[in-house]
């Protein structure tokens, strides 16, 4: 599944689309998704040339938002030939928590991380997950688990700006 085909699944848009591709998805089980690092990145925007390796670390926060989409694909999957309900459409995809989340090594630019999400217990409108992120086969982040939740765009309050 390419990026056109992620960007059906999700409605995250550049800059915050950070899925390229899915690799493996067992409906209902599991999903591995890749997402490459460069430089043209936006959080490596003000880092000059020749920053320091600290400097271009990839920030945390967009490492487990870059799992949570992985899950997201999981949790919204349906065939290619099933079109998206109305009422499916209208929902909007919400992290309830996160726990267990442990970094092992930093990420650069020129990584490639390879998501692995697995859906633990899924209810009507809420979905757990766990799973880890690799690059070159060494885990990178493991997540024990991240709660999604499900609801319907309209009882959302709308923005005070």
């Amino acid at each position: 599944m390419n990026s056109v085909h992620v960007e059906r699944l999700l409605p995250h848009r550049f800059p915050m689309l950070l899925v390229d591709r899915v690799l493996d998805l067992v409906p209902g089980e599991s999903v591995v998704a890749s997402k490459a690092i460069t430089r043209n990145e936006q959080c490596y925007r003000k880092v000059g040339l020749h920053g320091a390796d600290a400097c271009l670390e990839y920030p945390q926060t967009l490492l487990i938002e870059s799992w949570g989409q992985t899950a997201g694909i999981l949790a919204t999957w349906r065939s290619p030939d099933e079109p998206i309900e109305a009422h499916e459409a209208d929902r909007v995809m919400l992290l309830g928590g996160l726990t267990g989340i442990t970094f092992h090594r930093p990420v650069l630019p020129g990584d490639v991380l390879l998501h692995r999400a697995r859906l633990s217990r899924a209810l009507s409108d809420t979905a757990m997950f766990e799973g880890e992120t690799l690059c070159d086969g060494e885990v990178v982040m493991s997540v024990e688990r991240m709660v999604m939740a499900f609801r319907p765009a309209g009882l959302l309050q709308p923005s005070a700006g």
